[in-house]
């Protein structure tokens, strides 16, 4: 998984002289809400889903990745990713981040470009998709970037990850340490981070890590499948440790583009190619992570309006911002 194709029209918007300015969200869901012809985003459905395999999920972003990333131009770096989420570059020495989705790369790069310390673990369900990182990875020359970023082939929201991001022990040995810099098993070198072992053995746990990323990546699993997923995400955290979330919101132009065919849930569509998407409320996103157990410490909708100044046409952006903490372990006496 799983960056979204509309980012490629973003990518054009900027070579074709577009000029942006903000919208509050409440204005754009009186509007939708009151037209008319947009009364099938509305409707409720119903509850038999149509649904793919876990297999065919992975096979569609597959196909994808591998129609669109053979040139190289369809995503591009994301660089307002430092500014959004400065932690990411303010934190300290040895600190680790799992991208989760990483797609091609794009969120892995300015993360490993602007923190020269940090390690990077990302996982995608697409082997095409690996490939593509790796490529782009070794492409922008960056100091020890190779050495950093670990790459591993993943469905998080189907069979979690795999046991050296954060074993059984492990999580025993930090569920009674408020100092996770203390664990015996670990230190603190970068060396000692391991590559994904190909096989399944687990003889090099890492011990969590201090971020996840989900960037775009969420709205690509099946909505039946979220709870897990996070629940997944909060599992290899350490206590402490950050969900850094971004996805589309509400109302997003990408949904208004949909077809009332191409519904396969609430909220929830699915491209001719396979691939799905699903589009978030506040309450959403905020009853999907702190259900899981974790702390909300920003949700916001970031709302762009672009304007082609050549033909006029207005791009009304919805994206989701998220901040979410896993609560610190407190020793009791």
């Amino acid at each position: 998984m799983m960056e979204p194709r509309e980012e490629g029209e973003i990518i054009k918007a900027a070579a074709e002289n577009y000029y942006s300015k903000d919208f509050e969200w409440d204005q754009l869901r009186h509007e939708i809400e009151n037209d008319p012809s947009l009364v099938h985003y509305l409707l409720p459905f119903p509850q038999n889903q149509h649904t793919l395999s876990s297999s065919e999920d992975s096979e569609a972003w597959n196909n994808f990745h591998t129609r669109h990333n053979s040139t190289g131009k369809f995503f591009k770096e994301r660089r307002y990713l430092l500014k959004e989420f400065p932690e990411l570059a303010s934190c300290g020495e040895c600190s680790t981040v799992l991208e989760v989705g990483c797609g091609n790369g794009s969120t892995a790069l300015p993360i490993l470009r602007g923190n020269k310390s940090i390690s990077l673990y990302a996982c995608d369900c697409s082997k095409e998709a690996l490939e593509r990182a790796k490529e782009n990875i070794e492409a922008a020359n960056i100091i020890l970037a190779k050495e950093r970023f670990y790459p591993f082939q993943c469905d998080f929201s189907v069979s979690g990850f795999p046991n050296w991001l954060v074993c059984t022990s492990c999580c025993e040995s930090l569920s009674r340490k408020q100092n996770m810099r203390s664990l015996d098993a670990k230190s603190c070198s970068k060396q000692d981070f391991p590559d994904p072992p190909i096989s399944t053995k687990n003889d090099s746990c890492i011990g969590g890590v201090d971020f996840v990323t989900l960037i775009f990546t969420l709205s690509a699993v099946p909505l039946h499948r979220m709870s897990r997923a996070i629940a997944e995400c909060f599992s290899v955290l350490k206590p402490g440790g950050l969900l850094l979330f971004r996805d589309y919101g509400l109302y997003d132009m990408t949904m208004l583009r949909f077809e009332p065919e191409q519904r396969v849930g609430y909220r929830e569509y699915m491209r001719s190619d396979g691939t799905r998407s699903y589009f978030f409320c506040l309450d959403s996103v905020r009853n999907l992570f702190c259900g899981t157990g974790f702390t909300e410490l920003e949700l916001e909708y970031c709302c762009v309006q672009s304007v082609n100044r050549r033909n006029g046409k207005i791009m009304r952006r919805v994206w989701i911002h998220g901040k979410f903490q896993k609560p610190h372990v407190y020793v009791g006496s």
